[in-house]
C-alpha cells in the first residue's frame, strides 16, 4: 500500500499552533478552550475526508469497475459521517494539538488510534468506549477483512 500523501500546512498555521492561547504550545488545552481549535480540524477536515472516500472504494469495489460506480455516493456519505465524527471526537478529547501532531506526521499515535475507535463504535451504534481494549489493527481486520 502507497504511503498518504502530506498534508500541506503552512507555516503561519504551524507557528499560530505553537503561540496560541492554549496553554503555552503542545500541552492539553483547557477544555474551555478547546475549541479554538475546531478551524484547525475543519481546516484538514476534507483531506481526511477525501482519504477515507478514496480508501472505501478501493476497498469495497476491489477493482470492478461498474461496482465502484454503484459505491461512489455511498463511500462519500460514509466519509462525510466518519470525518465528522473524528472532528468532534478529538475535539471533545481535549488532546487536539496531540491528534493534529500525528496527522502532520502521518501517524497513528495513541490518541488519534483512540479517536478512530470512539468513532468506529459511535457508527456502528456500540457505547464510545466499547472498542477501547481491542487493537485497531484487529478492528480493522475485521471489518475489511485480511490483505491477500
Amino acid at each position: 500500500m502507497a504511503p498518504s500523501p502530506r498534508i500541506p500546512v503552512p507555516r503561519w498555521l504551524l507557528a499560530g499552533l505553537l503561540v496560541s492561547p492554549l496553554g503555552g504550545g503542545f500541552g492539553t488545552p483547557p477544555p474551555a478552550q478547546a475549541s479554538v481549535m475546531r478551524p484547525v480540524l475543519e481546516l484538514i477536515r476534507p483531506q481526511v475526508e477525501q482519504r477515507i472516500s478514496s480508501l472505501c472504494l478501493e476497498k469495497a469495489a476491489a477493482g470492478q469497475a461498474g461496482l465502484r460506480q454503484q459505491l461512489e455516493q455511498p463511500c462519500r456519505q460514509l466519509a462525510r459521517t466518519t470525518s465528522r465524527c473524528l472532528v468532534d471526537e478529538t475535539e471533545a478529547s481535549g488532546k487536539t494539538l496531540e491528534v493534529v501532531g500525528e496527522l502532520l506526521r502521518q501517524q497513528l499515535g495513541p490518541e488519534g488510534e483512540r479517536i478512530a475507535k470512539r468513532c468506529l463504535a459511535r457508527l456502528v451504534g456500540l457505547p464510545p468506549n466499547s472498542l477501547e481494549a481491542i487493537p485497531l489493527r484487529q478492528i480493522t481486520g475485521a471489518f475489511v477483512g485480511r490483505q491477500r
